[in-house]
C-alpha cells in the first residue's frame, strides 16, 4: 500500500490495479448463462461527439413496457461490466435489478472495449453526453417506459449522473454510489490521508506527502496554461525532492521519470477538471428523486464529509425527494470488508452486499410505482 503514499495520487477507482495479484477469484454472485431474462447488446451514438457507444440492454422479459437505469462507472475506462479487482461489479448489479423488473442498460467507457472515442481526453463533462445518448437511446426503445428512466453512478459516476439530471427533464431519479459531494482537491487529499493511516504510514510521510499534493493542487486551480502548469509542477516537484531526500520513490524510477509521471498525470484535462471541480454546484440544481449511499468503510469517497455536503446542496436545492444513508462495514465497492483498504477489493468474494442491492431495489420502487 506505501506506493500508492509514494507516488503521491490515489485516483478514486483507479487505485485498485496497484494491487493486482495472480489469483483466480471466486465470485460467487455472478450470473452464468443462460439468463433468466433478456440480454441484447446494443450500439447508440453520441452525436455531439461523433462516437459510437457499444453495451448491453437487459429487460426482464423479451416483450413489455418496464421502467429502466442507465449504470454509470468510476474513474478510469471501465468497460460495461465496471471490471476491476477481478469484479464485474455492473454484471451483478444489472442481474440483480432485471430479475426484479428493473431494465438496465450497461456500456463500455468511450475508447474502451467495443465503444468508440478518446478516453483519455475526456473530462466528467464530456462523459455525461455519453450518458445523455444512452437516455436518448432508451427513449426509442418500445419497451422501455420513458417516464422512468434512472442513473446509477458509481464514484465518479456518482458525480456525472447529477450532472445529467440537472439538464434534462428525462431523468426520473438518480442514484449516487459513493459519489463526491465535495471538491477533488479535497476528495484526494482525505483520501491519500486515510488510505496511509489505516496502511501504517508514519505521520511525518503522510504530512509531507500532503504538503505536496496541496502545492501542486493549487497550481494546477490557478493555472489553465498547460506550458505553465508543467513548468511550475516542474519546479515544486524538484524542490520538494530535495528538501525531503527521505522521501522515498518506486524503486524502478529516477527522480526524473517520477517528476515526469506526476507532470503527465496532472496534465490530463480529467484531472485538471476533478481538481477543480465542486460537486455542490450542480447539487443544488438538481429537482429529480436522489438516493445517495456511503459506505461507513470507504476511504476513498469518505461517507462523513461527502454526505455532510450532499445534505447541505441538496437542501439548497429544496429536494424534499432525497434519501442519504450511511451502510456499515461496507467499503468503496460496497462489499463487507474489514479495513475499506483497495488491497482489500480483490481478496474479498462478494461483489455486492446483499443489504446494499436490496435498499437500491426497494428505493427504485417507490421511484417508479
Amino acid at each position: 500500500m506505501k506506493k500508492v503514499i509514494l507516488i503521491l495520487i490515489v485516483n478514486l477507482i483507479s487505485v485498485f490495479s496497484i494491487f493486482a495479484q495472480e489469483i483466480k477469484p471466486n465470485r460467487p454472485q455472478e450470473p452464468q448463462k443462460p439468463y433468466l431474462y433478456y440480454s441484447e447488446d446494443v450500439i447508440f451514438k453520441n452525436k455531439q461527439e461523433g462516437i459510437n457507444l457499444a453495451g448491453t440492454l437487459t429487460l426482464p422479459q423479451k416483450d413489455g413496457v418496464f421502467p429502466a437505469v442507465i449504470l454509470i462507472s468510476g474513474s478510469g475506462p471501465q468497460n460495461r461490466n465496471e471490471e476491476l479487482a477481478g469484479h464485474k461489479p455492473f454484471l451483478v448489479l444489472s442481474d440483480y435489478l432485471t430479475k426484479n423488473g428493473i431494465s438496465v442498460l450497461r456500456y463500455d467507457d468511450r475508447g474502451t472495449a467495443f465503444s468508440e472515442g478518446d478516453f483519455n481526453k475526456a473530462t466528467s463533462v464530456d462523459l455525461a453526453t455519453d450518458v445523455e445518448s444512452a437516455l436518448a437511446y432508451l427513449k426509442t426503445r418500445k419497451e422501455i417506459n420513458s417516464q422512468k428512466i434512472g442513473l446509477i453512478g458509481h464514484s465518479e459516476g456518482g458525480l456525472i449522473a447529477p450532472l445529467v439530471a440537472s439538464n434534462s427533464k428525462d431523468v426520473a431519479f438518480i442514484i449516487m454510489l459513493a459519489g463526491p459531494g465535495i471538491p477533488g482537491d479535497e476528495i484526494l487529499l482525505i483520501q491519500q490521508r486515510l488510505i496511509a493511516e489505516v496502511s501504517g504510514t508514519s505521520q511525518k510521510k503522510i504530512k509531507a506527502t500532503e504538503r505536496m499534493n496541496r502545492k501542486i493542487f493549487d497550481i494546477v486551480k490557478k493555472n489553465a496554461n498547460t506550458s505553465n502548469l508543467h513548468t511550475e509542477l516542474r519546479i515544486n516537484l524538484e524542490l520538494f525532492l530535495s528538501q525531503n531526500p527521505s522521501f522515498k520513490i518506486p524503486d524502478d524510477m529516477s527522480n526524473d521519470e517520477f517528476i515526469d509521471l506526476q507532470i503527465k498525470t496532472y496534465n490530463t484535462p480529467w484531472m485538471q477538471n476533478f481538481i477543480k471541480y465542486n460537486p455542490e454546484t450542480t447539487l443544488k440544481k438538481v429537482r429529480t428523486p436522489v438516493l445517495a449511499l456511503n459506505g461507513e468503510k470507504d476511504l476513498q469517497i469518505t461517507p462523513k464529509e461527502n454526505l455532510r455536503a450532499m445534505r447541505k446542496a441538496f437542501r439548497k436545492a429544496k429536494n424534499k425527494n432525497v434519501t442519504i444513508k450511511k451502510l456499515p462495514t461496507l467499503n468503496h465497492l460496497f462489499q463487507e470488508s474489514d479495513t475499506g483498504l483497495p488491497n482489500e477489493y480483490q481478496l474479498i468474494e462478494q461483489t455486492y452486499s446483499p443489504i446494499m442491492l436490496e435498499v437500491v431495489l426497494n428505493w427504485i420502487n417507490l421511484q417508479t410505482m
